[in-house]
């Protein structure tokens, strides 16, 4: 009897369990999802609808003024083109994805299949970066682009966070789980150590490649504290997106919020686009992680 009642305790509480976990996704999908929600016909109301009270969901007279008014920011006292803006951020983290991956990945290749003088000490060290919060390092970061002529340049914005800790550590966990026996049998066959990286661990790695180039991608997308302390107004053809919709929110009272709301939905179009694109790499590269 006591056995039949711990079972059935047992089913209870897992059943209790799959429930609570789906009112919390819930929750949190709700709470992610409900202002994009909102965003969505702001859009489309004129700057006085949007703080009409007595408030509505929906415009009572849809207008598209706000999306016109993006084209014309130029004339504004920004002076800045938004759509060149979006397209140099795409560029910047484009270019970011395809130098970090393969600067991470030669890395961890070099400390997961490689044996060299000072591996473990030098491993122990770019371990320890990970733990040193970026904001602390900003000044003499700043200082030491200032010093190789670097600002208000695009390398300003792509070179600085091509090398990550936690990337290399990624790969290199991945790269651990092949046994040595295919080195052996490449360097049989006279393939170099680069052969072998390019030849037969670089293909292989196409998931986590996806999920932290994705990663990075949003990481450089969303960057607006560095590009705002490197890139001055000489340059503004090279201001990214968030720094663009952050002075937008501040001049709202002239554009009105529409404008600024349109702005944001435009910027969020390019990430969906690559994640409706690459979820499945995603979600198998999250599963990745989890396993290793």
């Amino acid at each position: 009897m006591n056995v039949l009642k711990n079972k059935d305790m047992n089913h209870i509480k897992k059943i209790v369990n799959k429930y609570l976990l789906y009112i919390l996704g819930f929750i949190v999908v709700f709470i992610i999802f409900v202002p994009i929600f909102l965003m969505l016909p702001s859009m489309f109301k004129t700057k006085y609808e949007i703080f009409a009270y007595p408030w509505t969901l929906f415009p009572k007279n849809w207008v598209v003024d706000n999306f016109s008014r993006i084209f014309y920011l130029e004339y504004t006292t920004m002076k800045v083109n938004y759509f060149r803006s979006l397209f140099t951020t795409i560029l910047v983290s484009s270019l970011a994805v395809f130098f970090s991956i393969i600067i991470n990945m030669m890395a961890a290749f070099a400390f997961a299949r490689l044996n060299f003088v000072g591996k473990k000490p030098l491993w122990v060290l770019i371990i320890t970066t990970m733990f040193i919060p970026g904001i602390t390092i900003l000044l003499t970061s700043i200082k030491v682009v200032s010093s190789l002529k670097m600002i208000d340049s695009i390398w300003v914005l792509v070179v600085p966070g091509l090398t990550s800790a936690y990337n290399i550590f990624f790969f290199r966990q991945f790269f651990l789980g092949f046994p040595k026996s295919i080195d052996e049998a490449a360097r049989i066959d006279g393939a170099t150590n680069f052969q072998i990286f390019r030849k037969i661990y670089f293909p292989m790695a196409k998931t986590p490649m996806v999920i932290i180039g994705a990663s990075i991608f949003m990481g450089y997308y969303n960057s607006y504290l560095w590009p705002s302390l490197t890139i001055t107004t000489k340059r503004t053809d090279l201001y990214q997106i968030m720094y663009i919709i952050t002075n937008l929110f501040r001049d709202s009272m002239s554009l009105g919020y529409g404008a600024v709301l349109a702005a944001a939905f435009i910027a969020m179009v390019p990430p969906l686009i690559i994640f409706v694109i690459l979820q499945r790499h995603i979600k198998d590269g999250i599963a990745l992680t989890g396993i290793k």
